[in-house]
């Protein structure tokens, strides 16, 4: 319109009708009515002017930048000192430098989230979430432009690959991929994992966490926004809730959310490390005498091949909680699988305080774990000879032969209460 607007007389009109640009700078640009009499400004005048600075973001900016938008409204009421970690943004010429220095091109969409904030400072916690077992803690930062073109790949297993996050405690990273090479796909975004099994220190395999930077930075958001990821500690960790993992046994509920651990797994071996987080809680209406204190728990662990594990033990972390009307008592725990996924359910067994020869069982839903849609390495060295394998792997495809089994691992359940930073450490005690 703005271009044929000096060819007709009637578009020229229409070209200056301000309810046009406003629409499209509110559906565009997300401009307020606020921000508009702030700038002083026509509709007309702010479209043509933030267009001629991002409209090469034009199919990317309204979603980022609610994104973004709806990120800060969330932490400034939940986890305000995360806010102060974000940097302003970055000009379109610090990122043209950014793509001249490691000689490859950026993708609109992530070029465009920079242009709303340029990441944040290394520190803790981390903006894109963080996890906690004892003596293991991860938490990682979103990358400003320039340190995570300092941290470009061009080494085989990771070529051409540019880490959008950091962890400063375990050096984890999720990359992402700037060219199709390897056996990835152009701007796929994976947690590394190195085979183990290999000879060569190229073979890397992938836990595959998004398909572009914009799916996956706003299905985060969302999952953030939405409650999706619980609070704790003024942090964001990301533990998953199916809403119908709860069980209630008479005053007593029992819910359990999960979380996938890449950084203590691996493909070759085949070794897939979850976490849990359990939450008990008796009702605020129980009656007093309800009080009870939890003896014992009972796990029925079942791997992906159908392999049955039962364990049997006292207490929870080395306690025995006391539950009463109105109380949460938390934990978090782990355990692995040789397969791709699992569940595991059971009970605890309770005696009650004002009749001490009365015990009951309260159940502990089924909750299932599924490690995510992972890659195998292109380059594995067999033998001295190359075998190339370009697999991309579901959840219950990949067949293993191994003979390790999921393992309860309450010996290293931890509370709530430690879910303060501990000190750095190389990998769970579970595996030490």
């Amino acid at each position: 319109v703005y271009s044929c607007c000096y060819l007709s007389r009637r578009l020229n009109q229409l070209s200056s009708h301000d309810p046009l640009w406003k629409r499209h700078c509110k559906k565009y640009w997300l401009i307020s009515e606020e921000e508009k009499s702030q700038r002083n400004q026509s509709w007309k005048a702010i479209f043509i002017s933030t267009y001629s600075d991002l409209g090469r973001y034009i199919r990317y900016y309204a979603t980022l930048k609610k994104a973004w938008d709806d990120l800060e409204k969330y932490l400034g009421q939940r986890c305000p000192r995360m806010i102060g970690s974000l940097k302003e943004s970055v000009r379109e010429e610090d990122l043209d430098a950014v793509e001249a220095q490691i000689g490859c091109k950026l993708p609109d969409d992530y070029r465009c989230s920079f242009r709303i904030h340029n990441g944040q400072k290394l520190v803790v916690p981390g903006l894109m979430g963080s996890m906690a077992l004892s003596n293991h803690y991860r938490s990682e930062d979103l990358l400003d432009i320039d340190t995570a073109a300092g941290g470009f790949q061009q080494r085989l297993g990771l070529k051409q690959c540019l880490p959008l996050t950091f962890c400063i405690h375990t050096g984890l990273s999720q990359y992402m991929a700037l060219e199709s090479v390897e056996g990835r796909n152009k701007y796929e975004i994976f947690y590394q994992c190195p085979d183990q099994m290999a000879r060569n220190p190229s073979a890397i395999d992938m836990f595959i966490t998004g398909t572009s930077y914009l799916e996956w930075f706003t299905s985060y958001v969302n999952k953030v926004v939405t409650g999706g990821y619980p609070i704790i500690r003024d942090q964001i960790f990301r533990y998953v809730h199916d809403k119908e993992c709860v069980a209630t046994t008479g005053d007593i509920t029992v819910s359990v959310s999960t979380s996938f651990l890449p950084e203590l797994s691996s493909v070759h071996p085949p070794h897939y490390f979850f976490t849990y987080r359990i939450r008990i809680e008796m009702s605020k209406d129980a009656l007093p005498e309800k009080a009870c204190q939890l003896d014992s728990r009972y796990w029925r662990i079942t791997n992906a091949k159908g392999d049955v594990e039962e364990v049997q033990g006292p207490g929870v972390v080395g306690e025995f909680p006391i539950i009463s009307p109105g109380r949460v008592y938390e934990y978090t725990s782990c355990t692995t699988f040789s397969t791709t996924s699992g569940y595991m359910e059971g009970y605890y067994t309770f005696h009650c305080l004002y009749y001490k020869d009365k015990f009951f069982n309260v159940t502990i839903p089924r909750f299932h774990m599924v490690c995510p849609t992972f890659k195998v390495s292109t380059a594995r060295m067999v033998s001295g000879d190359a075998v190339v394998l370009i697999l991309e792997t579901n959840h219950n495809e990949y067949a293993v032969d191994e003979d390790e089994d999921s393992t309860d691992t309450d010996e290293y359940e931890d509370r709530r209460r430690v879910l303060d930073i501990p000190a750095p450490s190389g990998r769970c005690p579970r595996h030490t």
